[in-house]
């Protein structure tokens, strides 16, 4: 007897109804295992097979709303503690993946890789993002506020694998849910998700959802949902982190000895709220700042690159953006001249319940010197309200000698991406107060009202901020004081279709104006306006803009450009010009340049800075930067030089460090810094650190400091 013609076509049908449920348009179903999942990047096991797959995934870059032009399909698979994301990257060129890096933290714009960032309040604002490259490194990143801010500093614990074959490279991603902050007062997860595929070769771009180019990854409300998840263990938990560190410091005729121990206690005291305790906190592991050199009268700006800062440094932004910073980490625990400060012992809370997140911290610094003993308290609280906008206020306190000083403050942002239909907008404001223990003045304050406008073919910005002359923020930081300025900014990237097809996109801007006055007299302070005639982007990624500046500096009180070279008091108009170029830096070797020259003050001056990054393999990157200045003044002529170079080296992810050496001709010293990490399990760290300075003054090199030390941090989970 045959068989019915429907059985011989069930098999053709089954198959199309699992390509239709897993295709499905914005949902994605994780599947529960108690098997063992074997990290290997092989995707073998059954479950795998078992999980239902996504594929729909479309081009955002270089065919907008085109399907990819390579098979792309994902898979989630959970256990009670664990959750994993399989990820099939198909290639039919698989000998032609862009792979270069293996270190943590890789710069994952440069590579093929693969993206996920997974939202797990559900709030459609904050979420991690995890990426990886083809040979298994690792970079993480925590999204905030629906993409406005980012920590690139934050390092959660979790592990990948990665293989490559003739069919393309394949993934599989182990994060632990105890990595993670989610509610467990819910009969049932719904977290947002989003994955993106980067192919370099091709610069082809591809995201499951949100693909328009208004939109990106990092715009947590454009993702979909991830479902399923309705058997996770509850990951209450301890971690314990502590450290030891050893080594010897030398100098002329001096030997010291480096030991010491510390470390963290990190307790969720509720599912989404964390708090850490550390004690006897140290640094060692950080790499050394990147020098600069200022011929401006105002103070350097350097970004916090300690871990234990950064993880939360989004809970202590206030909104004013980068000339008035109401709290500067790096006053804790580093003197004016950036040297270190000992941290006896901190408290810090950091999380979110409901619409709600805070964050606390409590700081006690050592007496260093003629610094006195010193507390550090800083409080926010934000509010989530409407859709995607907030208000919050933040107070960053210092207590020393029997004086308090605070600066305290509130703010608002409406936030909207659908603005007429899928535009984004933010319209902002912020204020923040002064208060002395022993005085207090009401006119100590400062504000800014923002309005932006961040999208692909159409960028407009404008604010307002002003900063009274009794305003200092003591645990903040600012660029300039005693200002109001007013900031208005457009810019226009079309995209040409029929000519000029190499270029995927310009960027022409008529309007780059930025006009302080002194807030107490409404005199002139700086302005300065720019416009772009021409500037774009290469289909195959390099870049290059021109622009011409118009500048002018009142000067009130006079200031040494060098030690011996001044500049008057008066008001200085002048004109500059300026180039920029850069070849695409995901090549084995590329090279980029900004020359900008004109007249300066009552002279003139040349300033070119020079970037080249070789790549002689996957394991050794090399960069070198170099910056020149040329100036002719009336009262004199100088030239400053400074040099960086950079070898960085890995041997597999969990082993990698970096070489950096740098000089500038005004302290005539050579820098240098070596670090090796490595990572003998996930969670825990051994740090290999030299620094040394010579002193070129007598044009040789002369050693005046040698610093060597080892760190071991460890991790226990109770």
């Amino acid at each position: 007897m045959k068989a019915p013609f429907f059985i011989f076509l069930s098999p053709i049908f089954l198959m199309n109804v699992v390509a239709a449920q897993s295709s499905n348009p914005n949902t994605i179903v994780a599947h529960f295992t108690r098997n063992v999942i074997k990290l290997d990047g092989s995707l073998n096991e059954p479950a795998w097979q078992e999980a239902l797959r996504i594929n729909n995934f479309t081009q955002r870059e270089p065919k907008m709303n085109s399907p990819a032009t390579e098979r792309t399909e994902v898979a989630i698979v959970y256990t009670n503690s664990t959750i994993y994301i399989g990820f099939w990257g198909y290639d039919s060129e698989s000998d032609k993946l862009v792979a270069r890096e293996m270190k943590r933290d890789f710069d994952f714009d440069l590579e093929d890789n693969f993206e996920v960032i997974i939202d797990t309040y559900n709030d459609d604002r904050n979420g991690f993002l995890f990426v990886i490259n083809p040979n298994g490194a690792r970079a993480d990143v925590q999204v905030l506020n629906n993409g406005e801010s980012e920590n690139i500093f934050w390092n959660g614990v979790w592990n990948a694998r990665t293989t490559i074959t003739s069919e393309g490279w394949f993934a599989e991603i182990e994060i632990p849910f105890s990595t993670l902050k989610f509610r467990t007062d819910v009969a049932k997860q719904i977290w947002g998700i989003n994955f993106e595929r980067n192919i370099r070769r091709k610069r082809e771009q591809l995201l499951w959802q949100g693909w328009s180019r208004d939109s990106e990854l990092e715009l947590i409300n454009r993702a979909g949902t991830l479902t399923g998840l309705d058997s996770i263990r509850n990951k209450d938990f301890i971690e314990v982190k502590p450290y030891t560190i050893g080594g010897r410091e030398f100098g002329p005729g001096t030997k010291t000895g480096v030991l010491n121990a510390g470390g963290d206690i990190n307790y969720l005291i509720t599912p989404t709220i964390r708090m850490n305790l550390t004690l006897n906190t140290d640094f060692a592991q950080v790499e050394a700042d990147r020098q600069q050199i200022n011929l401006t009268r105002f103070p350097l700006f350097f970004p916090e690159r300690r871990e234990f800062f950064l993880e939360g440094q989004d809970y202590f932004d206030m909104g004013f953006g980068n000339t008035i910073i109401p709290f500067y980490s790096r006053r804790i625990g580093l003197s004016k001249d950036r040297q270190t400060v000992p941290i006896i012992a901190g408290a810090r809370i950091l999380g979110k319940t409901g619409n709600t997140t805070l964050g606390a911290m409590s700081i006690q610094t050592a007496r260093a010197d003629s610094m006195p003993s010193t507390n550090y308290t800083i409080f926010s609280w934000r509010q989530d309200i409407l859709k995607q906008s907030s208000v919050g206020i933040l107070s960053s306190n210092t207590y020393t000698d029997g004086r308090w000083h605070s600066t305290t403050g509130a703010y608002a942002q409406y936030s909207t991406s659908t603005l007429f239909n899928d535009k984004n907008l933010n319209i902002g404001a912020a204020f923040t107060q002064n208060i002395n223990s022993d005085n207090f003045d009401i006119a100590a304050n400062a504000h800014r009202i923002y309005l932006s406008y961040p999208n692909d073919k159409v960028e407009f910005d404008m604010a307002w901020q002003r900063s009274s002359r009794a305003f200092n923020p003591e645990v903040g930081f600012l660029r300039r004081s005693n200002f109001e300025e007013y900031y208005a900014e457009l810019e226009f990237k079309p995209r040409p279709k029929n000519i000029l097809r190499w270029i995927r996109q310009f960027s022409l801007k008529p309007l780059d104006l930025n006009y302080f006055t002194f807030d107490d007299t409404g005199y002139l302070q700086s302005f300065k306006y720019e416009i772009r005639p021409l500037g774009f982007e290469t289909q195959s990624g390099e870049f290059f803009e021109f622009n011409l500046q118009r500048i002018a500096e009142g000067i009130r009180e006079p200031f040494y450009i060098t030690n011996t070279i001044s500049i008057d008091v008066g008001d200085y108009w002048y004109t500059r010009y300026e180039i920029q170029a850069a070849t695409f830096r995901g090549r084995n070797w590329s090279a980029s340049a900004n020359l900008n020259w004109g007249n300066f003050y009552t002279g003139k001056s040349t300033s070119n800075e020079y970037e080249v990054l070789l790549r002689t393999s996957r394991n050794i990157k090399i960069g070198m930067n170099y910056e020149k200045n040329w100036v002719n003044l009336p009262k004199g002529t100088f030239q400053t030089d400074l040099i960086g170079n950079r070898i960085e080296y890995a041997l597999n992810p969990n082993l990698f460090g970096a070489l950096f050496t740098q000089w500038n001709s005004l302290d005539e010293n050579v820098l240098l810094n070596f670090r090796l990490q490595w990572i003998p399990i996930i969670g825990a760290d051994f740090f290999f650190i030299v620094n040394q300075t010579y002193n070129t003054s007598s044009n040789r090199w002369k050693l005046e400091r040698t610093t060597v030390v080892g760190k071991l941090i460890w991790r226990f989970v109770i």
